[in-house]
């Protein structure tokens, strides 16, 4: 079991890679990049990165700590995964939720991941390829219930003759993340626009802020990042836009069983639909999380307000301003299943490991 959970650990600090939305002068749980900016914040942020071969370790199976049948205890990243959570965070601090929760926040997914294992978590807001690991790892041992977060990728650059990934030809991209789903993502794209690593030119830096100090220094730079990072560099630089949106780019190519970029997903442990009580909680939570979704969209003013309240951004201003390029949505059911398994697909056909070794089966899926 410590060897499995070693291992778990190991993998989620990998998978934080690239998940969320926040800024910090820190390294980022969730991008493992680091970013400075005139508002300095205590966040995070999801997607995830490259996973060692499923072969390396024996699977583990989840534990039931009964918490009490209706109460959830569910934890989350600090980063878009908890933005379209936080409507719902304060309406339990006002006793105004229908459901029973308990909410925590980390800045390490490790800490979701081992407490997942240990059953001391009931439901956790993860990046996409760690649930995909996580089920694997767990011997099936957890669901997914829905997307909470689609595609926080964005090309940006001063250069206004960028309209599609194929004009990425000939020049040079800088990015974080070699071997992690961006970089994954990335080639995708280039690869289904018809180029390949000979026609453009990646340049990998170590962290975020490398990445926007170029694009500061040089008008004519490309770079690739998540959001909130994306809103640090234009920040710092007026001249910078997003030039392309690489959820839009990968919808652009992909077939009707394609899926979606998605970046995170929110998983449960699958015994607690072995009691009926927990079972009914969970569809709860599932219509709470939904409406706590669609508030952050439609109320962003109000939705920094509380972001910032709950230290995932410092200054809600910042927060307004990335709030609606977070890709914050709440997809269940068979969408959520068609989705999440196409960009699996893609990430297994690049590489096995990146989703635990396998594609997950049917049973991964939560579909009431």
């Amino acid at each position: 079991m410590k060897r499995t959970l070693s291992f778990l650990m190991a993998c989620a600090m990998t998978a934080a890679l690239m998940t969320g939305c926040s800024y910090s002068s820190k390294e980022s749980p969730e991008t493992g990049t680091q970013v400075q900016t005139e508002a300095t914040t205590t966040a995070s942020a999801p997607e995830t990165a490259q996973a060692p071969a499923a072969a390396e370790t024996e699977k583990q199976e989840v534990s039931l700590e009964a918490p009490g049948a209706s109460h959830l205890r569910i934890g989350s990243l600090k980063g878009p995964t908890s933005m379209g959570l936080v409507s719902l965070m304060d309406k339990v601090s006002k006793d105004a939720a229908e459901g029973d929760y308990e909410f925590i926040m980390v800045t390490d997914a490790s800490e979701l991941v081992a407490q997942m294992v240990s059953g001391s978590l009931d439901i956790a807001l993860v990046p996409a390829n760690m649930a995909s690991i996580l089920y694997q790892k767990t011997n099936h041992g957890i669901n997914v219930l829905d997307i909470n977060t689609l595609g926080v990728l964005y090309v940006v650059s001063a250069d206004d003759s960028i309209k599609s990934i194929s004009d990425l030809k000939g020049k040079t991209v800088y990015m974080t993340g070699k071997g992690t789903t961006p970089d994954y993502v990335l080639k995708h794209l280039l690869s289904a626009s018809g180029l390949t690593s000979d026609d453009v030119t990646i340049e990998y830096k170590s962290e975020a802020t490398e990445v926007a100090a170029v694009l500061a220094q040089d008008g004519s730079a490309i770079g690739l990042l998540p959001q909130p990072f994306v809103t640090a560099a234009m920040a710092q630089n007026d001249s910078l836009k997003m030039v392309l949106d690489l959820t839009k780019e990968w919808d652009n190519i992909q077939s009707e069983d394609g899926g979606s970029l998605v970046t995170g997903v929110t998983v449960c442990r699958s015994q607690l639909f072995e009691d009926a009580a927990s079972a009914r909680a969970i569809d709860t939570f599932m219509k709470e999380h939904k409406e706590s979704a669609e508030y952050a969209n439609a109320n962003v003013e109000e939705t920094a307000q509380l972001v910032a309240s709950a230290g995932i951004i410092e200054k809600a201003p910042v927060a307004a301003k990335a709030i609606p390029y977070c890709s914050i949505t709440y997809i269940d059911g068979e969408e959520m299943k068609e989705k999440l398994y196409g960009y699996l697909s893609v990430l297994y056909s690049q590489d096995p490991s990146s989703v635990g070794g396998e594609l997950p089966d049917k049973s991964f899926f939560y579909l009431p």
